[in-house]
């Protein structure tokens, strides 16, 4: 039974390869330092992040991350803009993540990240240049309305 450690040993080796594949690459490729420098639209790079339905009530209140892991603010509200996309109210500028004046975060430039969101396609220091939120800009989502936000891991 000489070849059972080798044939261990071989399905190790190629299984590494296989799940990284299948995890999107190797552990660096998904990390999003920063805005991305490809071609992609926001909504072609919102499509390649898998949308996953969610509950809009279950996302205000969750803490807007940068890469860094520095709480941005919380989600206000999620609204629908007149053009039909679909923005995050977040308080920015306050004291902890609280206070501050709303600005819209497109969906587009987000994922869902377990109990928090990932701003991945917006820099940090660009947050606060925002325009300020007002409520005609857009109109409010229910929170029982089901919409599709992608998904990211650290």
């Amino acid at each position: 039974m000489r070849a059972a450690p080798l044939l261990i040993a071989l399905s190790l080796a190629c299984a590494v390869p296989v799940a990284s594949a299948i995890a999107g690459g190797p552990p660096h490729a998904n990390t999003q330092a920063g805005p991305a420098e490809d071609d992609l639209t926001p909504a072609e790079r919102m499509a390649e992040r898998f949308p996953q339905k969610v509950r809009v009530g279950d996302l205000v209140g969750l803490p807007l991350l940068d890469f860094d892991d520095r709480t941005l603010g919380y989600v206000r509200e999620v609204a629908r803009t007149p053009e039909g996309g679909i923005v995050l109210v977040v308080p920015v500028g306050g004291w902890f993540g609280h206070g501050g004046r709303p600005v819209a975060v497109p969906l587009e430039t987000v994922a869902i990240l377990g109990r928090q969101i990932a701003l991945l396609d917006i820099p940090r220091a660009a947050l606060p240049q925002r325009a300020t939120w007002a409520p005609k800009d857009g109109a409010p989502i229910a929170g029982d309305e089901i919409i599709r936000i992608a998904i990211t891991r650290r």
